[in-house]
């Protein structure tokens, strides 16, 4: 079917490999010629939500953080940031995993609550190990999960691989959340988290070892007929749907989150403003808009009463009941509204048991040439995005109303 799109060059926090810190590559969006995508192979229903994770936030601070003038605090996300899940099977055994555009590993995982380190023994018959390396995430403040690596056949919506490299810690000290136990990352395999050592706390970036996430697996093997996924997150109980349809192009860049240009963002008094930065990330994991602070502070002044910056949290408060401002993305020069029901969030509650209420477009910090911004479901319930692999090129749709 012929769609009404935009092609969005995405380079993906492009880096070459032999530096440490990533850096975006920024190239001219393509023609504006509308995008013909053909009828979709396989359908993947999102079936629930749960908490982001914190590896997820860790990448996300980390990657921010390198980019901050000191005296910029770095927003992560709100509490309320959550991952899309679909069911899987590994080995023909069926999981709950996370769909994630800014992942990149396929694992299977008991995410229970885990008060203590404990072994978990999930491998089914069909896995193949790959001896002498691990799978390894750690935090600061001693959480992990680690364990073997291996190969099997991993199914989503029908679309399935074989000799898919997955990591199956068997070790953790980690409070899950209880409902997911698997990943399915589709972004570059400069995220995965396989390392050439048996012991976890080796891994490093020195003995780091990509691998092709599952998108990538399924395309070399033929799996798919076109190079690209697409992915449609609704707001409310119907969570959305991933559909596909189908190397990085530079061999001496690393690929890490998808990417894209924003032209500009529109706004009551936005004609006032100009943004210098371009490197913003679209996250399926991620809730809130982060987006330069002249802009965040301008946009929040809109609503009616206006939001207030809470000092403590970092975040915009606004009455939950206010007067929403009209607030479009512009990418390649296309216009993109977001509708207003995305930008007024429930947070949670007040000591006096009142219910809070912050804006979906938040401070992401100041508009310097290193700093990295969020698209986050804010903006993503209103498009499908469709993800090319090849080409690394986004095609973003703007969704009908609903």
């Amino acid at each position: 079917m012929v769609l009404a799109a935009l092609s969005v060059l995405s380079l993906v926090c492009a880096a070459t490999a032999d530096i440490k810190v990533v850096r975006h590559v920024s190239r001219a969006p393509r023609s504006l010629e509308p995008a013909v995508i053909p009828e979709a192979q396989f359908v993947v229903p999102i079936t629930s939500t749960a908490p982001r994770r914190k590896s997820k936030k860790s990448n996300l601070s980390s990657l921010r953080k390198q980019a901050s003038p000191n005296n910029t605090v770095v927003l992560e996300g709100a509490d309320l940031d959550q991952e899309y899940l679909t069911n899987i099977t590994v080995g023909g055994q069926s999981f709950t995993a996370i769909v994630d555009t800014g992942s990149s590993d396929t694992c299977r995982k008991r995410l229970v609550a885990l008060a203590a380190t404990v072994s978990i023994p999930l491998r089914p018959p069909t896995f193949k190990a790959f001896p002498k390396v691990s799978f390894n995430i750690s935090y600061g403040d001693g959480e992990f999960l680690s364990g073997p690596v291996g190969f099997d056949t991993v199914s989503v919506g029908g679309l399935s691989v074989t000799q898919q490299e997955i990591g199956t810690p068997d070790l953790a000290a980690w409070n899950g959340d209880g409902v997911n136990s698997g990943l399915i990352g589709l972004a570059y395999s400069g995220l995965t988290s396989v390392f050439n050592t048996t012991d976890p706390t080796k891994a490093s970036s020195k003995n780091h070892i990509p691998y092709d996430p599952f998108f990538f697996t399924a395309v070399k093997q033929g799996a798919v007929a076109n190079p690209f996924f697409s992915l449609a997150l609704n707001r409310g109980p119907l969570t959305g749907y991933s559909a596909t349809t189908g190397a990085p192009s530079n061999k001496d860049a690393v690929f890490f989150y998808y990417t894209v240009d924003v032209d500009g963002y529109t706004f009551t008094g936005s004609d006032k403003l100009t943004t210098k930065n371009n490197n913003t990330i679209l996250d399926s994991g991620t809730t809130l808009n982060l987006v330069p602070t002249k802009v965040a502070k301008a946009y929040n002044a809109q609503f009616v009463p206006k939001a207030k910056l809470d000092k403590d949290s970092g975040l915009y408060l606004v009455d939950c009941n206010a007067k929403v401002p009209a607030f479009s993305v512009t990418l390649g020069g296309k216009k993109f509204p977001i509708d207003a029901r995305d930008q007024i969030l429930q947070a949670g509650t007040d000591d006096d048991g009142n219910v809070v209420c912050i804006s979906g477009t938040q401070d992401g910090g100041e508009d310097t040439p290193d700093n990295v911004f969020i698209l986050g479901d804010v903006f993503l319930h209103n498009v499908v995005s469709t993800f090319n692999i090849q080409t690394n090129e986004m095609t973003v749709t703007r969704r009908k109303k609903y």
